[in-house]
């Protein structure tokens, strides 16, 4: 009887300790984990574009979309530029450029900028465009955005988790919010192999 009540007592016990320690995760963390374990696969990242395509696919893809006018050639070295029409209805640049790995996409990180920028333009505060490019976003991939911050609120980030892929919207600095498009299952597949 004893050793019945020990068991149950144990019970008790661990599934106590389990509820703490769930209770204890952040929201960002819960929604990982959850979305993680859902087993679903979400690759798309935008323009026929998708984490885990290889670099010829993703440099004919990008070709096809240049003859069609709807891709550029950026300023910067490795840099592809569209034209995002944003919810706000101000024109803004999109850049972006994958990083890869085993010649595949893991990542897409993306800048956004409003096009007539300056510093005492307020209406095209990067505030305002961070806004502009969740608002974007949820065209793009739905609903689902929420927004971490550390414990002063001096770094926001709004996040959506769809199985696999993250996506991370930011201020980078005064005048441009980066986005980036992530496969978290490669992200966590990296973190386990060894230095």
């Amino acid at each position: 009887m004893k050793t019945q009540s020990l068991l149950r007592s144990a019970k008790l016990v661990i599934i106590m300790a389990l509820v703490l320690l769930s209770s204890c995760k952040s929201e960002y963390e819960k929604v990982e984990s959850r979305e993680l374990a859902s087993g679903k696969i979400v690759n798309e990242i935008f323009l026929g574009l998708e984490l885990g395509m290889d670099k010829k696919k993703f440099y004919e893809t990008c070709w096809d979309l240049n003859k069609q006018g709807v891709l550029s050639n950026g300023p910067g070295e490795l840099s592809i530029e569209y034209n995002a029409e944003l919810p706000s209805g101000n024109p803004a640049k999109m850049r972006f450029y994958p990083k890869f790995e085993d010649d595949k996409i893991y990542m897409m990180p993306v800048e956004f900028t409003y096009e007539g920028w300056a510093p005492w333009n307020e209406e095209l505060a990067v505030e305002k465009l961070r806004e502009d490019v969740v608002a974007f976003y949820e065209q793009w991939f739905g609903p689902g955005f929420f927004e971490v911050t550390n414990e002063d609120k001096t770094q926001i980030v709004f996040v959506k988790i769809d199985g696999n892929r993250r996506i991370r919207v930011f201020k980078k600095h005064e005048s441009v919010v980066r986005a980036e498009i992530m496969d978290l299952k490669f992200k966590k597949e990296q973190a386990k192999k060894p230095a």
